[in-house]
């Protein structure tokens, strides 16, 4: 049975799990589920949370359900099921909201919202923009597109979250969040190969860092990156590498459909997808950074 002061959450990682808490510090009461019982775990005898035993129960439990998952694969099968599970559909009522919180291709979150208004159920989508930072502390960047008054109806628990911000129809949110994704992605490779020719040349990296943050060349990596993860070499920005490459693409492919040729993108995109394939699955995306570095060394040796 609904319990009208209960959302649920579905996703639990990095992002996800400090998303609840703020969510928690705002007064709300969420119910949680995640694949992984450790992460379920972790949130065991918090006040104001209650754990669901399936994303079945989670959705009968509550009006509004919320996904943080890693992709559009992920989320249409935790909301339409996958392989025998059942999926969130199967147990909201109708009139019931998701708001998919996950980086989506915009395509695709058009094509569950259809899905979904057959059922007589809304969506959605509500993208981020902060990182692990911006999700501990409460000042994320919400991205969201939809109808108005399905945003109305959960302005309230995503401002304890961070800023809403409206993107206008179903699936702009997603768009703009790839979008914004290719900016970063390009101020990381373009800041990681300028610091690389620097050193090499005899120039210190933090010294070149200090003046491109109050020169024209400041950007996201040199004030929150460069000296945060890439000199130091901790690569710990939270952030898989995996990610941000599936953001890139998405943005390329939405170029592509719109019958748009975009060099720059489209050699971004195929960076990450190099040093993602080179580095693995498990790489942060500050190990961008690494990889220009070895990638340039392997150049210069080459016969």
């Amino acid at each position: 049975m609904t319990e009208p002061d209960l959302v649920g959450f579905v996703g639990l990682g990095n992002m996800g799990a400090p998303m609840v808490r703020n969510m928690l510090k705002g007064g709300k009461r969420v119910l949680v589920y995640d694949l992984r019982a450790e992460a379920m775990q972790g949130f065991e005898g918090v006040e104001g949370c209650v754990a669901a035993d399936s994303l079945v129960d989670l959705a009968s439990r509550t009006a509004i359900a919320i996904t943080m998952l890693p992709d559009s694969p992920a989320v249409h099968a935790a909301v339409l099921g996958s392989d025998g599970t059942p999926g969130l559909i199967e147990g909201l009522a109708p009139h019931s909201l998701i708001v998919d919180m996950s980086s989506s291709f915009p395509g695709d979150t058009r094509t569950l919202g259809q899905t979904l208004a057959s059922r007589s159920v809304g969506l959605i989508d509500a993208p981020v923009s902060g990182g692990v930072t911006g999700a501990v502390a409460g000042t994320l960047t919400i991205m969201t597109g939809g109808q108005s008054q399905l945003i109305d109806r959960v302005e309230a628990v995503l401002s304890t979250m961070g800023n809403v911000v409206r993107t206008g129809a179903l699936g702009s949110g997603h768009a703009t969040k790839a979008l914004n994704n290719v900016l970063s992605a390009m101020a990381l490779s373009a800041t990681s190969e300028v610091l690389h020719v620097g050193m090499k040349f005899g120039l210190d990296p933090h010294i070149m860092t200090s003046i491109f943050n109050t020169s024209t060349g400041r950007n996201t990596t040199t004030e929150n990156k460069a000296e945060q993860y890439l000199l130091n070499g901790s690569f710990a920005g939270g952030f898989a590498l995996a990610l941000l490459r599936k953001d890139v693409g998405m943005a390329k492919a939405l170029a592509d459909d719109l019958g748009l040729a975009m060099p720059l993108m489209s050699a971004c995109s195929a960076l990450l997808e190099r040093a993602s394939d080179a580095l693995g699955p498990q790489a942060d995306h500050t190990e961008v950074f690494r990889y220009i570095e070895q990638a340039a060394a392997e150049a210069d040796d080459a016969p």
